[in-house]
């Protein structure tokens, strides 16, 4: 990346907000310069929308101040084998579905587009999952950065890769991205891809009818891909196979890809055994998405269906269903239907009706009062305690997390929240939404805790 562009990112980033910067600008670079034209690498169609509508004016505002004036600033589009990414999306392929474009299973949909051929042949890898068309954003970046890892050096790195996280959120999408990945550069290479629950079966049948096989199956692979492994865990012999197997691929240096909708130790019938297995590779939390992600989801989905919602339609949306990705695909189809029947165009004042009964199951107006109130109700101390000059520890990171929370969710500023817990100093409110977000990242409690407290905000 050339010096000038990373003084434009570095003045960018003090201008937007984390998200944002994230989203948008991370990933692009500056592909040329001359007198009369500026072009800038994007990751894909949606952010060369929103740089020509949203950030052009701030781009060239920020390149004069470098003492760049160009006539003109072109924003053009990465090529698809460039490792570039929005901040949840990167190059959409118009075949997918949203499930697809979020992670999810491969529900039909009336928006969907038909596809030919939706399983490889090999591996049983849908084709389709990729880590092009999938999207990245800060909750599961670690997870994409991980995945592309594993993929470059198979059995080398992070061994075993486990995700943990709700339905929807990208894991079986990754997790296949892998295998595709692998099989693109090494077709030579045994990747096999199945559900916890196709393992059991295999094993029943080999157990009840002597089927033979079975271990050469699942041992004379490169990568062995295992979806749902929750449902593995009550079944104490079906456990004892995989540990062998999962001993024998491990020794020999061989890939081994977990998913489950809870980490390890938080799966109370999985074996001691296998629960420290899992546990000594990179174990990976995926959650729901934030509010530009969304957005990206949005538009992606309508893109799916030749539909170009403006901004303020999406942010709407976005806004005001943020508890699950399902639901929120359910009222954009709902809502590009409605408007598909009548003729009209898919607009705010159609998605406000349409939404009526969505809103009536959630708090119409979020307030500050509320955050802190369920912030200081799930520590167990008082909302004067949350709000007062105490350092202690077991004060100070729900004040943190309040914060946290009125930022992410009401998007206030940083002096406006720094006045809300009680604070003179507007940099306290930075520090804090800084901690916590990367503490998002790494530490599974905070994680949990900034997540149960959100739920029952919305609850």
């Amino acid at each position: 990346m050339s010096a000038l562009w990373k003084s434009v990112l570095g003045e960018v980033e003090l201008s937007v907000s984390s998200g944002n910067f994230n989203t948008w600008f991370k990933t692009t670079e500056l592909v040329s310069q001359t007198e009369d034209e500026v072009v800038i690498s994007v990751a894909n169609i949606f952010a060369k929308k929103q740089f020509d509508s949203k950030f052009g004016d701030l781009v060239r505002e920020v390149l004069a101040k470098n003492g760049v004036k160009p006539a003109r600033i072109t924003y053009t589009i990465a090529l698809a084998g460039k490792k570039t990414r929005v901040n949840r999306e990167t190059t959409i392929n118009p075949v997918n579905t949203a499930d697809e474009l979020i992670g999810g299973t491969n529900r039909e949909s009336q928006f969907s587009r038909p596809v030919s051929s939706p399983l490889s042949a090999r591996g049983n890898l849908n084709p389709r999952y990729t880590f092009d068309n999938f999207i990245v954003g800060s909750s599961n970046d670690l997870a994409h950065t991980a995945s592309q890892a594993v993929a470059a050096h198979p059995g080398e790195k992070y061994n075993p890769l486990y995700f943990y996280g709700g339905v929807g959120l990208g894991k079986t999408h990754l997790m296949q991205a892998v295998g595709n990945e692998i099989l693109k550069t090494n077709p030579d290479a045994k990747v096999l891809y199945v559900s916890s629950e196709t393992f059991v079966n295999e094993f029943l049948d080999h157990i009840r009818f002597k089927k033979k096989g079975f271990a050469d199956k699942y041992r004379n692979i490169d990568v062995l891909i295992v979806d749902d492994m929750q449902f593995i865990a009550n079944k104490e012999k079906t456990q004892e196979e995989f540990f062998h197997t999962f001993n024998f691929l491990h020794q020999n240096n061989k890939q081994i890809i977990i998913s489950s909708d809870k980490p390890p130790r938080s799966i109370p019938t999985l074996t001691e055994r296998l629960r420290s297995r899992f546990e000594m590779g990179m174990t990976i939390d995926i959650q729901m998405p934030d509010f530009e992600t969304r957005c990206a989801i949005l538009k992606a989905k309508a893109a799916l269906s030749d539909v170009d919602l403006d901004n303020d339609t999406v942010e709407y949306l976005a806004t005001n269903i943020k508890t699950n990705i399902r639901e929120l695909e359910g009222a954009l189809n709902q809502l590009l239907a409605h408007a598909e029947l009548r003729g009209v165009a898919p607009d705010v004042s159609t998605a406000e009706g349409l939404l009526g009964n969505v809103r009536q199951t959630r708090p119409q107006h979020l307030t500050s009062k509320q955050i802190i109130d369920r912030t200081a109700k799930h520590f167990q101390i008082a909302v004067d305690e949350i709000c007062s000059s105490r350092r202690d520890k077991h004060i100070v990171t729900p004040r943190q997390i309040a914060m946290y929370l009125l930022r992410s969710e009401l998007h206030l500023s940083f002096p406006k929240i720094a006045g809300e817990l009680g604070r003179k100093d507007h940099t306290t409110a930075i520090h804090s939404v800084e901690k916590i977000e990367k503490a998002i990242k790494l530490d599974f409690v905070i994680r949990e805790q900034v997540a149960t407290i959100r739920d029952k905000l919305y609850a």
